[in-house]
């Protein structure tokens, strides 16, 4: 259990020194909050609508590192016949390329793989986070992180629809829908242009925010829960019942785990996938 979540737990309550239950010390549990998310700035620079230098900037650095050295060791040296790693990263090109990039695009996906490649990659780096102790704060439960890589992948939607169609034909495509009728393109328009222009972006970014904080937060309530209900001093059988509640809440802790794990690639891959959509739909010009 990590630090943060003991302090967490510690502090529930006014005056408590002894946040665990059966005690006489009047102390209550109390879930952890959204304080979680908002780390206490190691350097704040007093810029408006920034935060400084806080453990998410600590956690980015590593994840660029983690997935910089990922690629230097499996690409280094590549022989024909590939060892571990060299195989390792073969195969996470091709379930990229393949599950992911060429579904959205076809083979017009191929010249967009080193950016797929590197959003997959650097997203699962930065979900991870969450669950490795002495870290355990996923990097995209920030709205920021998730935020900046839609906006990348909006911008590239709409510069590969320009490029290929014109302003003109990339905006027609994105507002009519082939088909419609003319008598309905006054309601449909604006419907077509709020949903293709502005919530296509906010919709990218908030469904990955908003898995991981979740996700984070519901291994934090169990992580924060087994703390509280472990008293073997509660004397007697409150001990015994203390003990069991709290393996109970670590049984559910390990279950999440491995759970939230599976939640992270599969957020990683659903991004990437998304994106992949969004910028073959730009190629075709189709809607």
């Amino acid at each position: 259990m990590s630090a943060d979540v003991r302090a967490i737990v510690a502090a529930s309550g006014e005056g408590c020194q002894d946040p665990h239950i059966f005690n006489d010390h009047g102390c209550g549990f109390e879930a952890p909050g959204t304080s979680l998310f908002f780390p206490t700035p190691w350097l704040d620079f007093g810029i408006p609508l920034t935060s400084g230098i806080t453990k998410y900037t600590l956690l980015l650095l590593i994840v660029v590192l983690l997935v910089s050295a990922f690629w230097l060791v499996t690409s280094r040296n590549a022989k024909v016949v590939p060892r571990r790693w060299q195989s390792i990263g073969e195969l996470t090109i091709a379930f990229v390329r393949d599950q992911m990039v060429r579904p959205g695009m076809g083979k017009h996906g191929d010249r967009y793989m080193p950016l797929m490649l590197t959003l997959f990659t650097f997203i699962l780096a930065m979900n991870v986070m969450g669950i490795i102790p002495g870290l355990q704060l996923p990097v995209t439960s920030n709205l920021a992180f998730p935020a900046v890589l839609s906006l990348i992948v909006y911008v590239l939607w709409n510069v590969v629809g320009i490029r290929e169609h014109g302003f003109g034909g990339h905006v027609k495509a994105k507002l009519v829908p082939s088909g419609a009728p003319m008598w309905i393109m006054p309601v449909l328009v604006p419907i077509e242009f709020i949903s293709n222009f502005v919530f296509r972006p906010v919709t990218h970014a908030v469904r990955l925010f908003a898995t991981m904080f979740a996700g984070h937060m519901l291994l934090a309530v169990f992580a924060a829960a087994g703390f509280y209900l472990f008293n073997p001093d509660a004397g007697g059988i409150l001990s015994v019942v203390s003990v069991g509640y709290s393996g109970m809440a670590l049984v559910g802790f390990l279950v999440f785990t491995a759970f939230e794990l599976f939640i992270m690639g599969l957020q990683a891959y659903v991004f990437v996938l998304l994106a992949s959509f969004y910028i073959g739909e730009a190629i075709e010009g189709a809607h």
